[in-house]
């Protein structure tokens, strides 16, 4: 998870530094990007039983260089001090929500349904809202899509713990896998913190 955390935060530098960013935001680009990201998570989520490890290996670092273009525009909105410090306090929330899944005795497999199901109400809302454009309704959106994740990380950690006991299940591919659920999580919850909390540029 660090190493395609790290690989997102370099791609993401990097496009924006060397300019890269201004030709995928204005010649179409960044839809092209968005559907990649998408095609490459499908694969990886019905695949990833079935693909030798190196190939799981391969597709989560080519989702990870593939986000870091994509937000790569979090620096031309947001000051990078208020990037810095809401990345931290992403860690530190997102860290403390993991060792309590880790941690926890009890099986969370039963949060699965809620938490999925206020997931996908909220991004319809949020789809709807880009057309009405109710800044009230963005806040509030933010706020429970962000507590939402909180939940599914620890859901997602209480998962992967599990699934080191399934008989018969690679190991390896289980590291790479519960790299790619955690990773998302993490994103989920920086995005969301950078958008209620971020600075932008005047």
């Amino acid at each position: 998870m660090f190493l395609g955390l790290l690989g997102t935060a370099i791609v993401a530098w990097y496009t924006y530094s060397s300019g890269l960013f201004i030709d995928i935001i204005f010649k179409g680009y960044f839809n092209i990007l968005l559907i990649a990201e998408l095609v490459v998570v499908v694969l990886f989520s019905l695949l990833f039983k079935k693909l030798p490890p190196t190939i799981v290996g391969i597709l989560y670092f080519v989702y990870a260089m593939i986000n870091g273009v994509s937000l790569s525009v979090i620096f031309v909105v947001f000051e990078l001090n208020s990037i810095v410090w809401l990345f931290v306090a992403s860690a530190l929330l997102f860290g403390g929500m993991a060792l309590y899944g880790y941690k926890t005795n009890k099986d969370l497999s039963n949060w699965k349904t809620l938490l999925f199901g206020v997931l996908i109400v909220g991004i319809i809302l949020s789809l709807i809202n880009l057309f009405l454009g109710n800044s009230t309704l963005d806040i509030v959106l933010d706020w429970v899509i962000l507590f939402v994740f909180f939940g599914i990380t620890a859901y997602d950690m209480n998962k992967i713990k599990a699934l080191q006991y399934e008989a018969g299940l690679d190991q390896n591919k289980l590291h790479i896998y519960g790299a790619m659920e955690l990773y998302l999580d993490f994103i989920n919850i920086f995005l969301r913190m950078l958008s209620l909390f971020g600075k932008r540029k005047n």
